[in-house]
């Protein structure tokens, strides 16, 4: 992942009106033209993807609508877009205000984000303008900021060793089809049709994995439980397992991983998918990380379909806060560092209780739609970084 800030400023004087026609929208009038601007842009990057947080900040007279314009480069695309209506044509992207963001005083800011694709590069652009005005200059790429204890580390990804993990298991021990001995069938609420066998045909390494086949229908729970006692595991228990899935994540909710959280009593934190993307869930308040709003859906990622997926995730036991990883890529959505971010952790973050997972439970579980099978492989949980 690639996290940068950058800034443009202008101060330029108005000669006259300015009148601009972009993408098909009309020139803002003479009387909102922009003096000067600044615009921040904050990018996470992941291979091939990307998303924005986009801060212009008006330093000219005040403007009652606003459009900024900047040009990617070949292969950047906009996909999706909130806080503002962006559109790209070309080369060329035009985001406009929404009807609530449009009024923008001298000094004053507007915030919106965008998510998009690249294939080459993935470059800042370098021509903002607000209102046809050039926010102008060169930006600066900040200190990186010294890592919390769930980053990970910053220029090496941690081993795949399970080193001295409490649970290290590519399921070599389990004789016959039936899970046994250290991993045990449980459905925590209820069972419905859903079925937990050991498979010898498909595996991520070695010759056996742990094959669940999940039913939809409301309280459908099948899942095999680590015997092992995690409440220990700390202050940052770190979680890392291989996944395989034949069934794009629902519309629905549904969740693959169930862990009990002392802290909830021990109802579940529980690691899924709504909307078609990942997503974590408490059971106490139904809480989701990231919000189920078209803005936070986008910054998650899906969970890819027909291959072995890396996931690895890191609780902190000692605050609200954690991160994911699919393979070794943070995704955005997916990350609570204590401070809310509109469509991310607000909602996450209104429970200041630190969560305290006492075991680790894989399977699933469907609240509607949502057959699907599921393979899991090399799982491993400890005190330490885990890496794929």
């Amino acid at each position: 992942m690639r996290l940068l800030r950058r800034s443009w400023t202008a101060a330029l004087a108005a000669a006259g009106a300015v009148a601009l026609l972009v993408s098909g929208f009309a020139a803002a009038p003479s009387s909102a033209a922009a003096t000067g601007c600044r615009v921040d842009y904050t990018v996470n990057e992941w291979t091939g993807g990307y998303t924005a947080q986009i801060k212009v900040t008006n330093l000219g007279p005040a403007l009652n609508g606003w459009r900024l314009t900047w040009t990617h480069a070949d292969g950047q695309r906009v996909t999706s877009a909130w806080n503002a209506s962006v559109t790209q044509t070309g080369a060329s992207v035009v985001a406009v205000n929404t009807d609530w963001n449009g009024s923008l005083a001298t000094n004053t800011s507007a915030e919106f984000g965008v998510q998009g694709t690249w294939s080459s590069t993935d470059p800042t652009p370098a021509d903002f303008a607000l209102n046809g005005v050039t926010c102008g200059g060169t930006g600066t790429t900040p200190p990186t900021d010294p890592p919390t204890p769930t980053d990970p580390p910053p220029t090496t990804p941690p081993s795949a060793d399970c080193g001295s993990a409490v649970v290290c298991s590519g399921f070599e021990d389990q004789t016959g089809t039936t899970p046994s001995g250290a991993w045990q069938f449980t459905a925590p609420d209820c069972q419905g049709t859903g079925t937990a066998t050991v498979d010898t045909s498909v595996a991520h390494s070695g010759g056996k994995s742990l094959r669940i086949d999940g039913k939809a229908g409301y309280c459908n729970h099948a899942f095999v439980a680590s015997t092992a006692n995690l409440s220990s595991v700390g202050p940052v228990m770190y979680v890392r397992l291989w996944v395989r899935h034949t069934t794009a994540l629902p519309a629905a909710h549904v969740a693959f991983v169930s862990m009990p959280d002392s802290s909830q009593s021990g109802r579940a934190l529980r690691v899924g998918g709504q909307n078609g993307a990942l997503q974590w869930n408490r059971e106490t308040d139904d809480a989701t990380l990231p919000a189920q709003s078209p803005a936070g859906v986008a910054q998650s990622r899906p969970l890819p379909t027909g291959s072995w997926q890396c996931l690895r995730f890191a609780i902190d036991t000692t605050a609200p806060k954690l991160d994911t990883w699919l393979g070794d890529t943070q995704i955005p959505g997916l990350h609570a560092d204590g401070v809310p971010t509109q469509d991310i952790d607000q909602q996450w973050l209104a429970r200041t209780t630190p969560p305290r997972p006492t075991a680790l439970r894989l399977g699933w579980e469907s609240y509607g739609t949502g057959d699907d099978t599921l393979w899991f492989d090399d799982v491993a949980v400890g005190s330490s970084p885990i890496g794929c």
